[in-house]
């Protein structure tokens, strides 16, 4: 089988040290791997000018806290928020997802209120909102797919009702690579007077977010995603929202005045950050941020674009393969092969040097709608190139000649 030449190479490899050569890494869409630059700034974080932010009056304490926010103001930029005040540092998307679902839903919604969802959600856009429903009685309704497997948005808007208070979808899937409209499925909501927010997961290290111009109401993405560290995520959210959401943890930090009979609280961010947070992991993400736009958001979108393309066109020759998602996914390739567990998959092409991810990638209810009781998952970054395409395929190759 002859493997397309990569017409968009980026690489980027060699900037990846925990990569060794001839180790095909395709589990980006878990978490990807760190750059040198993401790793030197961690580095420097914790070995020469680490000190804690927002308390101390030396001078360390200061440049360190101006270091934090620049990050903060870094995110900002990176996905068109009007003020960094709207930036909440969390330890992940999950986190953001909760902290919405507690310090707004949970305040705003009443007994009867409808949260919309779709079928492709991972886990963390949905166990959140139903601990929300079962305590004030709210109801969950879920859009279907289309048969490409894209969040039906012609039925979502037949669906949604005044009812629904909140819509909640993931901007890209994290097993099918399916991009949203998410425009337009912001007007959908709107129409209604819904709030929308998005799980920018796999979206934001794949292609430009402009979060003003989609007109979100929340937005939320993991850092280690995005080539950063782990530990850190963000939640961004319009201010009028923020400004009327309680706190999510109460500590350090997000006070303005305690006594034993009373506390106030300080404005966003402060508010939700509660502890001393990480800050380390604020300055690796603010590099990873300078590390992704060094290379162009167009740019990778258009590299992993093209090598899903190549793995769909030569995984769709093998007859006992089944694709799923759309043909333009982002990044993100999951397949079966009849009569071979998705696990067993996985574990043959790691001896061949090819990792990938095989099970329900936290998307219990959308195997249900596929069928299937798992996928194996093929996942691409910057450092990935036709050749891990066709170490892929040939492992392939190998597992149904093992399985006949």
């Amino acid at each position: 089988m002859t493997i397309l030449t990569d017409t968009r190479p980026l690489d980027r490899l060699a900037d990846f040290p925990a990569i060794p050569a001839g180790w095909a890494y395709l589990d980006t869409a878990a978490t990807a791997q760190k750059p040198q630059v993401v790793i030197d700034a961690i580095t420097r974080g914790y070995d020469t000018t680490y000190a804690t932010v927002h308390r101390g009056v030396y001078q360390r304490s200061a440049d360190m806290t101006l270091a934090y926010e620049a990050a903060r103001k870094r995110v900002a930029g990176f996905i068109g928020a009007t003020s960094s005040d709207q930036i909440v540092f969390v330890r992940g998307a999950t986190e953001g997802i909760n902290l919405v679902a507690q310090c707004w839903a949970g305040t705003q919604l009443k007994a009867g209120d409808r949260i919309l969802l779709s079928t492709l959600e991972h886990h963390s856009n949905i166990v959140p909102w139903q601990f929300v429903a079962e305590r004030v009685g709210a109801s969950i309704d879920v859009v279907p797919l289309t048969a490409d497997h894209r969040i039906d948005l012609d039925a979502m808007a037949a669906m949604i009702t005044p009812d629904h208070k909140l819509v909640a979808l993931a901007h890209v899937s994290n097993v099918l690579g399916s991009v949203l409209d998410a425009k337009r499925a912001a007007e959908i909501a709107h129409s209604v007077g819904a709030k929308i927010l998005l799980d920018g997961c796999q979206a934001v290290p794949r292609m430009a977010v402009d979060v003003a111009a989609l007109d979100c109401d929340f937005y939320v993405f993991s850092g280690h995603k995005l080539y950063g560290p782990t530990g850190i995520g963000i939640l961004w959210g319009k201010a009028e929202l923020l400004d009327t959401m309680p706190p999510y943890q109460g500590g350090g930090a997000m006070i303005d005045k305690v006594t034993f009979a009373r506390t106030t609280y300080a404005p966003p961010p402060a508010r939700f950050e509660a502890g001393t947070p990480h800050i380390v992991g604020a300055l690796g993400l603010h590099a990873a941020i300078d590390y992704v736009e060094s290379i162009g958001l167009d740019a990778i979108h258009a590299h992993e674009t093209a090598l899903v393309a190549k793995t769909r066109e030569a995984l769709s020759r093998i007859n006992s393969v089944t694709l799923y998602g759309p043909e333009d996914s982002a990044g993100i390739v999951s397949f079966s092969i009849e009569g071979v567990h998705p696990h067993d998959i996985g574990t043959i092409l790691d001896e061949a040097k090819v990792a990938i991810r095989a099970g329900h990638h936290c998307a219990q209810p959308l195997m249900e709608a596929l069928g299937v009781p798992a996928t194996a998952r093929a996942s691409f970054g910057v450092y990935n190139s036709a050749a891990d395409v066709d170490a892929l395929v040939k492992g392939i190759e190998r597992v149904t000649r093992i399985f006949g």
